[in-house]
């Protein structure tokens, strides 16, 4: 997995967009170097027939299957889904994330078909 950080060029370029274009098992850790805000987080799962789950971390690095999450979107099959956080959720430690097939702390599956899109706004 790669990220692609987009700068806003708002804020003084702290606002910007990390994007996942295959978000799986293999963790995405301390991907803001250090604290960081979500406000908004888009999942594309259109490619898929079945739900996936996005899990937030605030620690690095996230071992997937073993540290618990701080927070879990989940995302039905073949939709794109929007998740916004009015005020922000602040992640104080780090942000790292993973996508899988299955929900709580043990799992361990990336997506079976198809890559799944994640979208992240962040400062």
């Amino acid at each position: 997995m790669a990220i692609t950080i987009i700068p806003l060029g708002i804020g003084g370029n702290a606002l910007r967009i990390m994007r996942d274009a295959n978000c799986n098992a293999t963790a995405e850790n301390n991907v803001n170097d250090g604290a960081a805000t979500v406000y908004c987080v888009r999942v594309d799962n259109l490619a898929n027939a079945a739900k996936e789950y996005v899990k937030f971390y605030n620690t690095t690095p996230a071992t997937i299957g073993t540290t618990d999450p701080d927070m879990i979107l989940m995302i039905t099959a073949s939709i794109v889904k929007t998740f916004v956080f009015k005020t922000g959720t602040t992640f104080g430690t780090a942000l790292s994330f993973a996508c899988v097939t299955t929900a709580g702390t043990a799992g361990t599956t990336s997506p079976v078909t198809n890559p799944v899109l994640v979208d992240i706004l962040v400062s």
